[in-house]
């Protein structure tokens, strides 16, 4: 890890947990006080699933869907998401794409692909990484490991009120925690890559919490870190 220019260490820190338990909100409020880069990495699945649906790719069709990610080219700046030159930010935020994202992420081949791109963006350290399987195999030894979690109910009305994933039809409650439930199947479930938490990894529990009390729980874990001995390698 490198060093910033107070003599902290510059760390590699995962956000981990299903749909709905605050990880975007989190992690981009801890990268913007850390100033350390963010990244979603389900933004890239998502971005993956978009592009193949516009090239008319089976996203069963595994070997395809992961040529596809081979040659694609990300840029994540600046709270964009952007794929081969196309920005998808707002694109990719849909219960279509949900759907097709959780399709593509269940594809062994695809996520070496992306889980790959993922350690070379953040090995170098400042990152605050946000996802599914970050702290358990993007990087198992990341210097801080956050997972967070939320009720079922908590985290439907979350997703049931987020403007950037209610659909056109605006869907019921009950719909979104349908939907909610089979995505945590599919993702705890998967063969490759599945979500679970660490077991070095810090539980925080959201549900009934304001963003500002858990981005301060988080803040105290990551400082302690940050200010720690550094380890003989």
């Amino acid at each position: 890890m490198g060093a910033e220019a107070n003599g902290a260490k510059t760390l590699i820190i995962a956000i981990d947990g299903p749909s709905g338990a605050g990880k975007g909100t989190i992690a981009r409020e801890l990268a913007a006080r850390l100033r350390y880069r963010h990244v979603d990495t389900g933004a890239m699945y998502r971005a993956v699933a978009w592009k193949a649906i516009g090239e008319g790719l089976d996203l069963q069709d595994e070997s395809a869907v992961a040529a596809l990610s081979e040659r694609a080219r990300f840029d994540l700046e600046a709270g964009r998401v952007v794929i081969d030159g196309s920005d998808v930010s707002q694109a990719i935020r849909t219960p279509e794409i949900d759907a097709a994202a959780t399709t593509v992420a269940r594809h062994p081949a695809v996520r070496r692909v992306l889980v790959a791109r993922q350690q070379d963006i953040g090995r170098a350290g400042g990152v605050v990484m946000e996802g599914r399987d970050i702290g358990t195999v993007v990087f198992p030894d990341a210097d801080v490991k956050i997972y967070l979690d939320a009720s079922p109910e908590e985290r439907a009305r979350r997703r049931a009120t987020d403007p950037a994933h209610r659909s056109s039809t605006g869907a019921a409650l009950s719909e979104v925690a349908t939907a909610l439930a089979e995505r945590d199947r599919s993702d705890s479930t998967r063969a490759a890559s599945p979500l679970s938490m660490a077991p070095d990894a810090i539980l925080i529990e959201t549900t009934g919490i304001g963003i500002e009390s858990v981005v301060e729980r988080v803040m105290a874990i990551v400082e302690a870190r940050r200010n720690s001995p550094r380890r003989e390698t």
